[in-house]
């Protein structure tokens, strides 16, 4: 079992999609299909669990969300952890990977988030896991070891097949949970059967590592 305690995270460098991508542009899927994912997004947003800080990950976006439609799954596109309100616009669909080739085949209007590989690990894993959220989560992500939380290895980067496996394998044996990514600077990952259930895990988790966390004077 890998180290509790997440270490310092790998030297990849933030943004940069690590696998290969086919994509095709396409029209936005319906919004209808998943409102209420975007619902929830927004306030991951306006927790700060997904946005964009200059001070943060060299000023790039961070955080994506996503949910499974049909056989793939809609998540929201590249670097727009910033935007406030995503639209049908933002979303790219994911209609199939491969972690071994390390391979996302994808379409929408935008390429498909960085992490898509990680989400699609996350699907692959156990049939009822219907919506995956990653933030960035430092109160979570410094305190795995007191909430007893799951950590992949410092030396696994984000988006990667090792990610991917490693997020695949946690997830096989306890599917709905938060799991904190070691490789990557404050990342998390929270998955449920509905994208209440999901965030609700997540701000629980939240929640609680303020707990633990040293009160301001």
């Amino acid at each position: 079992m890998p180290d509790k305690k997440p270490p310092s995270p790998s030297p990849l460098a933030e943004g940069v999609t690590q696998f290969e991508l086919d994509f095709n542009e396409a029209p936005p899927l319906e919004e209808t299909l998943f409102s209420a994912l975007n619902g929830w997004r927004r306030i991951l947003y306006q927790r700060g669990l997904n946005g964009c800080d200059p001070a943060r990950y060299g000023g790039l976006a961070y955080g994506n969300v996503s949910q499974r439609i049909g056989s793939g799954f809609t998540i929201s596109g590249t670097q727009t952890g910033g935007i406030a309100d995503l639209s049908a616009r933002h979303y790219s669909m994911v209609s199939a990977f491969d972690i071994e080739s390390n391979r996302v085949i994808a379409h929408g209007p935008l390429p498909p988030s960085s992490e898509a590989m990680t989400h699609g690990a996350a699907y692959q894993a156990h049939p009822d896991i219907q919506v995956v959220l990653h933030a960035h989560a430092p109160v979570i992500w410094q305190n795995a070891d007191a909430l007893d939380l799951q950590i992949t290895g410092a030396e696994i980067g984000y988006g990667t097949p090792a990610m991917a496996r490693a997020i695949g394998r946690f997830l096989s044996q306890d599917p709905f949970s938060v799991l904190v990514m070691g490789g990557h600077e404050d990342g998390v990952i929270a998955t449920g059967k509905t994208p209440a259930d999901a965030a609700h895990r997540l701000l629980d988790t939240l929640a609680r590592a303020l707990a633990l966390a040293p009160k301001n004077p």
